[in-house]
């Protein structure tokens, strides 16, 4: 059968993927997420093992037109209908809802999730029919409308008391250029805002994360937003907006997360993320924290629209020359050295101190002075990861004069890898196979030996025997 072309959608559609409960097959999901991007589409990928509320709750705040769920463990019916009645208390019936989950949906059941309000679930049929092209071509056609905006005329009433479809509904409006309806955001009191940037896969995401879980943790009176923002791709057009799979702290009703593509080619920002910033403040969020997408050595476009800017790198960085490239050393009020357990990290933070010293003209001051923090996202309780966010916290305290108080402290101490298996034994299982491989070899030579002996003394009885026969027939 040939493919069909993929479907060219009239707006630009949203769509929410994710396993459900439960369930570690991601295998499924990932290759329609992929061609759900390839067909045009904004894919907010949240990964596997993701409950009802998690999936509905971020839909909503995402404004999102769809979700497309794969589900193999058995739990379809209820998993799915319940998200079904989720998002019509929420006031988004609008949220188309797709599934699949091979031969585990049966018919039976397909036709009771349909009757459920459940806008189609795709069986092995309709794969063999239609293609996986053509079952994407089906849910991004199904999809492609704009999503409606309850009550607009107390659009305003609602974002200031922080309902999360009303904020999404805000900064859709920003992005659909429908400026008229967020008038309202235009004379906000701006809230203070903190700017994470830094190179592709150096943990901003997880060093995020980390931040939020910290401020949550320290400051259980106060409310944030993250705005996270990830590259479009310019041959179709599509974007994985992927960096919910590693925020967990985001699950909690003092959190609002928006994730943007950038629309635009060769750019670390969405040009309406200071709508959507205008829009946090007038909704009152504590702190607001705007990650962008990877960036190259020149870029340091997140200082224009944040108050505290912090780059992430790694270690991993080249010689210390490429250093003297890197425009954000220059503008960086702080920066995470982070993936701190790599090789060779430590040279690595002082080579990295030494420049933003040098960029400052501070050689006045010791290098341990420097606002160059190593970081371990990755690990739990991290001491690297908690200065870090003590000194995020000065440093908004003192450029947006706050009157924030914190528990977390200032430490020396360094980020240092915990390992459950020691870095010289992770092979310990290989080495392990690699024994027992060894030993199966020996010991079948060793029978091929004996089996070989065991045959030579059969044949020298039977000469002996044959012998003695002769003898005795003389």
């Amino acid at each position: 059968m040939q493919s069909p072309a993929p479907y060219s959608p009239s707006t630009m559609v949203r769509v929410v993927t994710a396993a459900s409960l439960f369930d570690g097959h991601d295998a499924a999901i990932n290759v329609m997420r992929r061609i759900i991007q390839s067909t045009g589409c904004e894919v907010i990928h949240l990964g596997h093992n993701r409950s009802v509320r998690e999936v509905v709750d971020c839909a909503v705040q995402e404004d999102a037109q769809a979700i497309a769920m794969t589900s193999y463990q058995g739990g379809h019916v209820e998993y799915l209908t319940y998200m079904r009645r989720l998002l019509d208390e929420q006031g988004a019936s609008h949220i188309r809802i797709f599934a699949g989950g091979g031969g585990t949906i049966l018919p039976s059941e397909i036709e009771e999730l349909h009757a459920a309000g459940i806008t189609r679930v795709y069986s092995p049929d309709d794969g063999r029919a239609m293609g996986l092209q053509g079952m994407i071509n089906d849910l991004v056609a199904k999809s492609d409308f704009i999503p409606p905006i309850d009550d607009p005329e107390h659009l305003a009433e609602r974002v200031r008391m922080r309902d999360p479809r009303a904020i999404a509904q805000a900064i859709s409006c920003a992005e659909r250029g429908q400026h008229d309806l967020i008038g309202f955001a235009a004379d906000a009191v701006r809230r203070p805002v903190l700017g994470i940037t830094g190179t592709g896969g150096a943990g901003k995401s997880s060093l995020t994360d980390e931040i939020v879980r910290r401020f949550l943790l320290d400051q259980p009176d106060r409310s944030i937003a993250v705005v996270s923002v990830d590259p479009s791709k310019r041959k179709t057009g599509g974007a994985l907006l992927g960096d919910r799979i590693r925020m967990n702290a985001v699950s909690n009703q003092r959190v609002y997360m928006r994730s943007f593509a950038t629309r635009e080619a060769n750019v670390a920002l969405n040009p309406h993320v200071a709508d959507a910033i205008r829009i946090l403040s007038y909704a009152e969020y504590d702190l607001i924290i705007v990650e962008t997408a990877g960036i190259g050595q020149s870029d340091s476009q997140i200082t224009e629209v944040c108050d505290v800017s912090m780059y992430v790198m790694t270690p991993e960085f080249g010689a210390a020359t490429q250093l003297e490239k890197i425009d954000m050393i220059d503008y960086a009020d702080l920066i995470a050295l982070n993936k701190f357990d790599k090789r060779g990290a430590l040279d690595a933070l002082r080579d990295v101190r030494k420049q933003y010293q040098r960029s400052r003209q501070r050689f006045g001051e010791p290098l341990e002075n420097m606002p160059v923090h190593g970081t371990i996202a990755s690990q739990f309780n991290d001491p690297g990861t908690n200065t870090l966010y003590r000194s995020i916290v000065d440093a908004l305290k003192q450029r947006c004069a706050l009157d924030w108080e914190s528990s977390y402290s200032v430490s020396d101490e360094m980020s240092e890898k915990i390992y459950i298996i020691p870095p010289d034994r992770t092979r310990y299982l290989a080495e392990l196979v690699e024994e027992n491989k060894r030993y199966d070899a020996r010991v079948e030579k060793q029978s091929e030996i004996a089996r070989r002996l065991w045959q030579v003394n059969g044949t020298i009885e039977q000469l002996e025997d044959l012998h003695t026969q002769e003898r005795r027939g003389r």
